[in-house]
């Protein structure tokens, strides 16, 4: 359960009951606009970050646990306590690495890191030879007698998988596919036998040890094809995309953006994701991207507002026209892409209908323009800001009812 604890609102001050666990965007229930607070590393009992009233917050690495992540995190996880060794395939982008970071974590049992590569070989897993040992002994005890013995021994130097089945630690083998499949070959044993054959030895498993494999289908580049014997040594979990409430709580975790922005911004990369020619698969990171480039550059997922709209044409165009797209289709992506935004993003967002609500209705005169007096510079500046955020329309409707 998360800890609950009271933060000051940037805007009235008052208390605000928020949570310890991770950077999220509240409302305040009595002056009714928006912050997002952000807990520091080391949070006090009490009140501590400062909130921003913008939105913008640090990002966070905490693993986001919705429904559907935990039913797999529970059953990945149960396997492995079990003894079974899992293997999370899926496309990239589908969390197949920080989900056995995660799993393997909740073991209590150190963690161990190998990154499959195409030049790896079984050396590169368990160790091999390095240099050698030179030992020699002069020996003159005895004074009538001289005693002289030299010795070259090759020194061992144990790899990852090697010093992992002999302690028990936990090993996150990612992208294994990337290997070659006789690099992989030593892993037979180890998963079957629970012993690993090395320099003329079989050398028992540790009964802790436990180890997870991530991989990308076989028709990706650079992956290879993984020999039956393995395959039917591991239990494969098919990883195909994320729901959509997990897509918006990864993303906001991510990149600190405000609840409703990123909510928008999810919208339409699914929508594109559905609809565009040769456009990206079930990865979450085109939402990451956007909503951190929105965060540095002050944007909203608003159809006016041009950030925006660039940072989609940066991200999911992009991504289409290096999967191949010809010239008709890129063209025929930027307009599908255009029409999700237009049907998405087309009102501006509840923070800025608020501000509108606070600039006509929080002055003391009714008429704004008689609280701005005289200034032509300053109505000038306003109207035109007015211009440049759509709102023409509503302020008018606002005026009206004034």
């Amino acid at each position: 359960m998360a800890t609950k604890l009271t933060q000051s609102c940037p805007w009235c001050n008052k208390d605000v009951v928020v949570e310890l666990g991770r950077p999220r965007l509240y409302a305040c229930p009595f002056c009714k606009k928006n912050f997002t607070f952000t807990p520091s590393v080391t949070q006090p009992e009490g009140k501590s970050a400062v909130p921003s009233p913008e939105g913008g917050t640090a990002i966070s690495s905490r693993f986001v646990e919705t429904p559907s992540l935990k039913e797999l995190v529970d059953r990945t996880l149960a396997y492995i306590q079990e003894g079974l060794h899992v293997h999370l395939c899926g496309p990239a982008g589908s969390g197949k690495t920080t989900l056995a970071l995660h799993v393997a974590q909740q073991l209590g049992r150190p963690v161990v890191l190998i990154h499959g590569d195409d030049e790896m070989g079984t050396s590169d897993l368990v160790g091999r030879d390095s240099g050698f040992k030179r030992s020699y002994l002069h020996d003159e005890y005895v004074h009538s007698v001289l005693k002289v013995e030299e010795e070259v021994k090759p020194v061992w130097v144990g790899r990852a998988l090697s010093e992992a089945c002999k302690k028990g630690s936990t090993v996150v083998y990612d992208e294994f596919a990337r290997s070659r499949p006789e690099a992989n070959n030593v892993l037979l044993s180890v998963l079957e036998e629970r012993v690993l054959p090395l320099r003329g030895e079989n050398i028992p498993v540790d009964a802790n040890f436990r180890i997870i494999f991530t991989s990308n289908p076989n028709d990706y580049a650079g992956c290879h094809g993984v020999q039956d014997a393995l395959l039917d040594r591991m239990v494969t979990i098919h990883l195909s995309g994320f729901d959509q409430d997990t897509e918006i709580a990864i993303t906001q975790e991510r990149s600190g953006l405000p609840l409703a922005d990123v909510e928008r911004i999810i919208a339409v990369v699914r929508a594109f994701r559905c609809e565009g020619i040769k456009s990206s698969g079930a990865s979450v990171r085109p939402s990451i991207l956007i909503s951190r480039i929105l965060r540095v550059r002050a944007g909203h997922a608003y159809v006016e507002d041009p950030v925006f709209i660039q940072a989609c044409r940066d991200v999911l165009l992009s991504q289409s026209r290096r999967n191949g797209a010809s010239p008709q289709e890129n063209q025929q992506n930027e307009e599908i892409l255009l029409r999700q935004i237009q049907e998405h993003c087309s009102s501006p967002l509840p923070t800025e209908q608020h501000t509108l609500k606070a600039a006509i209705h929080e002055r003391e005169p009714d008429n704004l323009m008689v609280e701005l007096g005289e200034d032509k510079e300053v109505q000038e500046l306003l109207l035109r800001k007015i211009r440049e955020k759509g709102l023409a329309g509503k302020l008018l409707n606002e005026l009206l009812k004034g």
